[in-house]
């Protein structure tokens, strides 16, 4: 089976090296618009050969792990070249506009939207590992769009990931991961943005952040580069989002004012059900 791989980061470059280590027989090609990448992938293994757009007519299955900017002029241009049997599918972090985009396209049955809920704070390919899927939920929209016998394809591949699968409507996708991806995204930047403007001296956060503030400000090392465009293709529930967040801070400063600790302390207690709900969920996983 011939796999592109539009896009060779953390996403593509994951994905590369687990089809290839459950299939070894598949051939992975790679495109990048970044030479350096590209390179990069074909030192590290996990593509077998560079290619261009125009090879895709060759393609049995395309992945799209682009930023979700370029994806909505990528994924039908994909579809525009791909053979009438070949599977494309997009990993990206918002689904609404991008099945919107191809709603109308002829061969709309060949593509199947999807958001692996996986990731770390890295990016590019040497941020590639295996094993990053196991385990994890993939979101699938609009499933009954795909022709069925893609559809399998999919499944299998997904399957060889050692992902679990949940179908979900984009709307709907797009409102959950709102708030349980991207405002998290948001919170750590602006974690990182306050303690930079306020601490001056690096060696002082150094010295004193602890495990707890690490954690916390993991993800602000993410990619600006991916995560601004997901913050505007998304733009009306993130807002919804940061409403409601900044609602809650601003109690929470009330309060403080207020001395009112015992408040304080309920609201805390009432959040430490979180860890029920999170059970099981590696810190790990974006």
């Amino acid at each position: 089976m011939n796999v592109f791989i539009i896009g060779l980061g953390l996403i593509g470059g994951s994905m590369a090296i687990d089809i290839k280590r459950a299939n070894p027989s598949v051939r992975i090609f790679g495109i990048d618009t970044n030479q350096e990448h590209i390179q990069k992938a074909l030192t590290l293994g996990f593509i077998d050969e560079a290619s261009e757009m125009i090879d895709l007519k060759e393609a049995e299955v395309v992945i799209v792990s682009i930023p979700v900017n370029a994806a909505l002029k990528v994924v039908p241009e994909v579809l525009d070249i791909v053979n009438d049997d070949a599977l494309v599918f997009d990993v990206g972090s918002t689904k609404s506009l991008i099945c919107s985009e191809v709603a109308n396209h002829k061969k709309r049955r060949n593509f199947l939207a999807t958001h692996p809920i996986a990731g770390t704070e890295f990016s590019g390919p040497n941020a590639a590992i295996e094993g990053l899927y196991n385990g994890k939920t993939n979101i699938v929209c609009e499933v009954e769009k795909t022709a069925f016998k893609l559809q399998e394809r999919a499944m299998k591949i997904f399957q060889d990931l050692g992902m679990r699968i949940r179908y979900m409507e984009p709307k709907a996708h797009d409102k959950h991961i709102a708030y349980v991806s991207h405002l998290s995204h948001i919170s750590s930047f602006m974690l990182g943005k306050t303690v930079i403007e306020k601490e001056k001296n690096e060696r002082d956060i150094f010295d004193m952040a602890g495990s707890g503030f690490e954690s916390t400000v993991r993800l602000a090392k993410s990619s600006p580069a991916m995560w601004a465009p997901i913050f505007e293709h998304n733009r009306e529930n993130v807002i919804e989002t940061l409403e409601e967040y900044i609602g809650n801070l601003l109690r929470f400063k009330e309060l403080i004012e207020q001395n009112d600790f015992s408040s304080i302390y309920d609201e805390m207690a009432n959040t430490n059900r979180i860890k029920e709900i999170l059970a099981g969920i590696s810190i790990k996983t974006n």
